[in-house]
């Protein structure tokens, strides 16, 4: 019946190509322009630029339903990284259906961040299943959104082998997130991703067999057809009055794949996307890997409510969330956890083992006792440092020791064993809510006629003293306004223009403890790791300046000027600063994996996805630096130890410090020796002027590093010609051997034609004359295959072609 079924979809498909109104070539769109989407004919699905929840300043390139309130996304452009990224694009960027028949995504500057990779299109359309499609003259497609999936089908499409949907990391963030939909020629199957590295755990939910496709058919079944004409349902939503409803199937943030109806009929405000059903039966149970934190995060649990078909992440008691939004990172403990040096007596006498009632985490077991009673189970998890959990079965007087972190975690109705929390004594008691306590004291105070006459005089008398406290601070303040007149406090970050912080010394002393643990030290002070005494608890990393060297108020307040304006991926984004008497402090974002420097150089080599991953961050960080900022900023000490990486291995360029700013129409600058040793450019030797070629040349070493994951120079090293990267690499590059470079990389080795490709571009922009350095522009157009890359010249070449 699939092999039947196909080919009438297909047809159907070009039949509804050649019946509706086309998109010419030609044919653009502009995100906040007077056209920034393309309708189906019904107008039930567009196609075109959608703006990013919570964040009006960026787009996506997206399919959505939009007839309904919330304009569900239904399928978005992502990058080709073996990671894949969803393409994110300012107001100004703009798509074009070019004469060429190439559909083309082009940011601000030009550049190109996505094309489907088809050429030669005779015109586009939106149909009203839901598929955006490229056609050729004779309307059959050459592309089509059904054809690249992201985490949503659509009744009607046929996904082929291989095939691949990705869950999003939370609903409103389209970032690839935990888990995937992998539809290979073996079979189909559901299975936790790790990020970044994109490893594959075991499935928790998978049919075997020789397969052919994925269908979403007419009647809203879904199912599995193999090459022997087989069928098996993965979900069998078939409802009575298809056409009443929107339809869509979507592997979710939790896992979940889940097939939605919607009511297109009636009051649109009252109607919502109702689940007709989904796999696995529940989530929480099904998924028990032996690596990783399960459904939810570490320390955390997972409850499945049958009732709405909804997964949530609840955290034990004492235990609050690494990020509340984001709650699949875990939970922390509230409290300090028991110190190894304690003595038995002193543990007892400070914590407690409390029941956790139908939660259980089945691994991380450590240690096992049986025969044991129960109290010598609590008494051995008791005077144990590591313990963070006991177990007891009084079935067989089996107890389990285990400790954090706590994976997979369930809340279930048969949980058949005693799970016993450690935590602190006289801390598990819930916090008191304040507008409770506001209540009670309201009721309180109107029970009382007497108090409520007291309360009502004191009121009356307080109005007319603070009454007369306001009068006299206004005058006294118009008195010293007139007598004196002051230069505004930087201290107001309003006078800066910027939605910066202006913290004080103080509060930054107490973030960090008195300035104790140190993350680095930089060129003009030291960087101190803190936390804010927010609702969250921000990590933060803040930068002291000790050496700023006759800076004046005016430039210091220009520096963070700049810098506040600056909004990139790659950025190290600032959050603050402090300007109190001789104290100068900048208050960045933390970076959760460190310097380059730390991740690229220690005993583990970094994987080649990874290595390509940061690169490719840091050249479009210095492009938005030269090219993008209203001021250009050259950055002036590009090294591993300014390179930070957050959590998912983003490259953020950092440090500051050293930067020079230049002034529009302004293309270089004349300034002291800046930098590091070993990333220097050669003309800040000569007596010749500064321009943003000094970062092409540190670009093209710490290119080179990435490619090697060696430091440029190894004077170490048993072979005289290898001591200076920069020399190998280009005897190697001359010699047609490149396969030198990344030795024993078998990641690499694999990507050969890339890494031939990343190391001619590293010796472009380590070009001594810094006219024959490409710009930043050109250098990322290189890295990402958009711009062909002639042969670098020998070093005492003189001519260029990359202008």
């Amino acid at each position: 019946m699939a092999h039947l079924l196909l080919p009438f979809l297909l047809l159907l498909s070009s039949a509804s190509v050649q019946a509706q109104q086309n998109i010419a070539l030609g044919s653009s769109l502009t995100p906040q322009g007077p056209s920034s989407f393309w309708l189906s004919p019904s107008g039930d699905f567009a196609f075109g630029f959608r703006p990013i929840e919570g964040n009006s300043s960026s787009y996506l390139l997206a399919v959505w339903f939009n007839k309904i309130s919330d304009q569900t996304v239904a399928w978005y452009a992502r990058s080709t990284d073996p990671d894949p990224a969803p393409v994110q694009v300012s107001s100004s960027s703009r798509l074009q259906l070019t004469s060429g028949g190439v559909l083309s995504l082009q940011d601000p500057t030009g550049t190109e961040v996505w094309n489907p990779q088809v050429v030669g299109a005779a015109y586009a359309t939106m149909l009203d299943v839901g598929n955006f499609v490229l056609a050729a003259a004779d309307g059959s497609p050459k592309w089509e959104t059904f054809n690249s999936p992201a985490d949503t089908i659509l009744l009607t499409q046929v996904l082929t082998t291989p095939k691949t949907l990705r869950s999003r990391i939370i609903a409103t963030d389209y970032s690839s997130g935990r888990f995937l939909l992998d539809l290979q020629n073996n079979g189909v199957s559901l299975c936790p991703v790790a990020m970044p590295s994109g490893y594959h755990y075991d499935p928790y939910w998978s049919v075997d067999g020789n397969t052919t496709m994925l269908v979403f058919d007419a009647t809203g079944r879904i199912y599995i057809s193999f090459d022997d004409g087989t069928q098996i349902n993965m979900t069998s939503g078939v409802i009575s009055s298809m056409a009443d409803y929107y339809h869509r199937a979507t592997l979710d943030p939790d896992g979940v794949f889940r097939q939605y109806v919607y009511l297109k009929i009636g009051d649109q405000w009252s109607s919502a996307w109702t689940v007709v059903d989904f796999e696995p039966s529940n989530i929480c149970e099904a998924l028990l890997p032996n690596v990783g934190s399960g459904t939810c995060g570490f320390n955390s649990y997972c409850k499945f409510d049958g009732t709405n078909n909804q997964t949530s992440c609840l955290c034990p008691p004492n235990y609050s969330f690494l990020d509340e939004e984001r709650k699949y990172k875990g939970c922390k403990p509230d409290f300090q956890p028991q110190s190894c040096d304690l003595d038995e007596a002193s543990a007892m006498m400070q914590f407690e083992l409390i029941w956790a009632n139908h939660v259980d985490w089945p691994l991380a077991d450590y240690e096992q006792y049986s025969p044991i009673t129960e109290n010598d189970c609590r008494r051995l998890c008791l005077r144990d440092c590591f313990c963070a959990v006991t177990v007891f079965h009084d079935t067989d007087n089996t107890c389990w020791k285990k400790k954090m972190p706590l994976s997979n975690g369930k809340l279930m109705g048969d949980v058949q064993r005693k799970v016993l929390l450690k935590v602190p004594k006289n801390n598990n008691l819930p916090k008191k809510n304040n507008s409770q306590s506001e209540l009670v004291g309201s009721s309180k105070w109107k029970k009382d006629k007497k108090y409520w006459i007291l309360g009502s005089s004191l009121f009356l008398g307080s109005s007319v003293l603070v009454n007369l406290l306001l009068i006299s601070v206004l005058l006294f303040g118009t008195y010293c306004t007139i007598i004196r007149k002051e230069a505004p406090s930087l201290q107001s970050s309003s006078n800066l223009g910027l939605p910066l912080k202006a913290f004080t010394y103080a509060e930054l002393e107490n973030a960090t403890s008195g300035f104790q643990e140190v993350l680095g030290t930089g060129a003009s002070g030291i960087v101190y790791k803190g936390n804010l005494q927010d609702e969250l608890g921000t990590c933060i990393a803040v930068k002291k300046i000790d050496k700023l060297q006759h800076e004046t108020e005016k430039e210091f307040t220009m520096e963070v000027q700049t810098i506040g304006r600056t909004h990139h991926k790659n950025l190290v984004r600032l959050l603050g600063f402090c300007n109190e008497g001789k104290e100068r402090l900048l208050v960045y974002e933390f970076m959760t994996n460190g310097s380059l420097n730390r991740i690229l150089f220690g005993d583990v080599r970094l994987q080649w996805n990874l290595r390509v991953q940061i690169a490719l961050g840091v050249a479009r960080g210095l492009l938005y630096l030269h090219e993008e900022c209203s001021t250009q900023i050259i950055h002036c000490d590009i090294k591993p130890q300014n390179i930070l990486a957050d959590d998912n291995f983003t490259a953020k360029i950092s440090d500051f410090g050293l930067a020079k700013l230049l002034r529009t129409k302004q293309t270089q600058t004349n300034t002291g020796i800046r930098g590091t040793r070993g990333y220097v450019a050669p003309e800040w030797f000569k007596s010749i002027g500064i321009t943003a070629k000094v970062d092409v040349y540190s670009f093209g070493v710490i290119l080179l590093e990435l490619i090697c994951c060696r430091r440029n120079v190894e004077l170490e090293a048993a072979e005289e010609d290898k001591k200076i990267l920069t020399y190998w690499a280009n005897d190697c590059y001359r010699c047609g051997r490149v396969d030198f470079l990344v030795e024993g990389d078998d990641e690499a080795i694999l990507n050969l034609k890339k890494v031939e490709r990343f190391v001619a571009v590293a010796l472009w922009c380590l070009q001594e004359d810094p006219t024959m350095r490409p710009t930043m522009l050109k250098v990322t157009q290189m890295l990402d295959g958009a711009a062909a890359i002639p042969t670098p010249p020998d070093p005492s070449s003189v001519v260029s072609s990359l202008q």
